[in-house]
């Protein structure tokens, strides 16, 4: 696995040479590394439960796959599992290659059980932490991992001070339960998802769930040095704070971008979000306070009337230098409560881009095409004939600007590279369909429901895209992390409220906004993102809590060629997977 098998891609590479009679240098092949994954059933025992997971190379999590800015990875996926997959390589923008983007009946029909498939991940201007995970059902649960990134060599040095060491902390989720057997039953009674049974920390509760001090991660430190915390969320429904007891964290990047440097005792953290922080191991050595100090993941809830996961993983940070210490780790006191909007609010609005000449900002100043995009949790009317469990004895659904996107029985990017017809329609609407107050949580019934639909949003080539993400308060306001494939964004306004054009406009941040790939939407408020549309092919967006997108909280971007040839989308693979 990683570079130690670059040898036999050397080989193949000079045999593709020799066939089309291209020249291939030694120097040109190692700028590819390569990747097996084996999809695979793990039996998996957390929380005094035994259960078989789908894992790649058995490992939960999975593999961290390295790589350099502008490098390409090639990941060869074998599914030895017994259920359809596909992997997602979040916040890789991958220009103009759509077709290894990963999310099922969108970019890819599904690898089937028995069957392989080989990605081709082309990093372009990404540097920092990002992640890969499954992109089909809800797989991602257990199936994912760390996506780092390093400098060039011809760079060579980060923005700041090297750290010691670098250490993937994954936030996620565990259920005694089969998660797709829940999503199964949850398609079928048109109800909510089960709560998970706790949050975890590199695949582990922490030592304060019963069976689970032996396996609780740790991180040793030295006194005086300095680390690099790569922290990605990889929840499925929560949004987390995280802190390090006795130790605050200076935050200098997010989803692959850098940050002006800022000190906080905790942070936020969405799903689909990563975010890059240094801590210092600075507490004293000598036997006068304690060695080992516990970092906590909390989930942090912005609608407490639907059931959530009310639970800290932890982890332990231990000084390998000071003598042992009686009694349990320290806890993080600052850690906010699990409904504090107010600490999550400050958090976020500290995201700023780091403006340097290596890392300069290019925010649009010109739009060309402006949407505001409304965000709700509604339902659909229930089949006759059945009993369904949503509000009101309907099935709960999703929307955006009320449409419900329901996936379609072939992928939307072989549909619209073939011309095939009736398979979605290009009409995916700039504005709501009606205007109402839409921070109102006592809207009457008729109006909880939205309709199915596979409506994208066609672009041109090079256009400049603002979207307002506007929350509502159907069926309840809460927080939203939009994620958008292919592309990342400047995040130029973020508010409470009905957005106001001609008012929060002029509250833009144009001068150093955060560059990301996932927006948490505020609770009854707003978020406006930009991006340019210089990347040609099909591109999801969608709500990265997945019952939501499951739902129907998600649309696709298409984005047309455009008129040079490195301006056309990558011509089809002939190994794409069939539906």
């Amino acid at each position: 696995m990683g570079e130690g098998n670059a040898p036999a891609a050397l080989w193949l590479l000079l045999g593709v040479a020799l066939i089309f009679g291209v020249a291939v240098s030694p120097t040109q092949a190692s700028r590819t590394n390569h990747y097996d994954f084996f999809i695979k059933e793990t039996n998996v025992t957390r929380l005094c439960h035994q259960k078989t997971v789908l894992t790649v190379n058995g490992q939960f999590p999975g593999p961290t796959i390295y790589a350099r800015k502008g490098d390409v990875v090639v990941v060869n996926v074998y599914n030895q599992g017994d259920k359809n997959i596909t992997i997602h390589w979040h916040g890789v923008d991958q220009p103009r290659n759509p077709w290894f983007d990963g999310p099922e009946y969108i970019t890819q029909c599904p690898i089937q059980p028995g069957a392989n498939f080989t990605y081709r991940i082309i990093f372009s201007e990404e540097e920092g932490t990002l992640w890969w995970h499954a992109h089909s059902d809800f797989d991602r649960a257990t199936v994912h991992g760390a996506i780092v990134v390093h400098p060039k060599r011809s760079k060579g040095a980060y923005p700041y001070k090297k750290p010691h060491k670098e250490i993937p902390v994954i936030l996620g989720e565990w259920w005694n339960d089969d998660v797709n057997h829940l999503l199964e039953e949850a398609k079928l009674t048109g109800g909510d998802f089960k709560p998970s049974e706790a949050n975890t920390i590199n695949g582990q509760p922490g030592d304060l769930f019963p069976c689970s001090q032996n396996g609780t991660f740790k991180v040793p430190v030295e006194h005086g040095k300095t680390y690099l915390l790569r922290i990605i969320n990889a929840g499925l429904t929560n949004e987390m704070f995280f802190g390090v007891a006795g130790h605050r964290l200076t935050v200098v990047g997010t989803d692959g971008r850098y940050l002006k440097p800022f000190t906080v005792d905790s942070i936020m953290i969405s799903p689909g979000q990563t975010m890059n922080a240094l801590l210092v191991a600075d507490r004293a050595t000598d036997g006068s306070c304690n060695s080992r100090y516990y970092m906590a993941a909390r989930t942090f809830s912005t609608n407490t009337q639907i059931p959530f996961n009310n639970s800290t993983a932890t982890a332990v940070l231990e000084y390998t230098d000071a003598p042992p210490f009686a009694g349990p780790p320290d806890f993080p006191t600052s850690l906010p409560a699990i409904d504090d909007i107010d600490a999550a609010t400050a958090y976020t609005a500290q995201l700023r881009s780091l403006v340097t000449a290596e890392h300069p900002v290019d925010v649009p100043a010109r739009v060309d095409e402006r949407m505001l995009v409304t965000i709700a949790v509604n339902v659909v009317a229930c089949p006759p004939n059945q009993t369904c469990e949503g509000p009101n004895e309907q099935r709960l659904a999703a929307s955006l600007n009320n449409v419900s996107f329901a996936n379609p029985a072939v992928d939307v990017l072989d549909a619209y590279y073939r011309s095939m017809p009736g398979v979605y329609e290009p009409d995916f609407p700039n504005r709501p369909p009606t205007t109402f107050n839409f921070t109102d949580t006592d809207l009457p019934p008729e109006q909880w429901f939205t309709r199915k639909g596979t409506k994208v949003k066609v672009v041109e080539y090079g256009a400049v895209v603002e979207v307002v993400f506007q929350d509502t308060g159907i069926l309840g306001a809460e927080n939203h992390p939009m994620h958008l494939h292919g592309f990342s964004f400047y995040v130029v306004g973020r508010g409470f409220g009905i957005y106001d054009g001609k008012k929060d406009l002029a509250s833009y941040n144009l001068v150093d906004p955060p560059y990301q790939n996932t927006v948490s939407v505020p609770k009854a408020g707003w978020a406006a993102i930009r991006f340019r549309a210089a990347n040609p092919g099909v591109w999801f967006m969608h709500c990265h809590f997945d019952r939501h997108t499951v739902w129907g909280m998600d649309t696709v971007f298409i984005v047309k060629d455009g008129k040079a040839p490195e301006a056309k989308m990558m011509p089809r693979p002939p190994t794409m997977p069939k539906c």
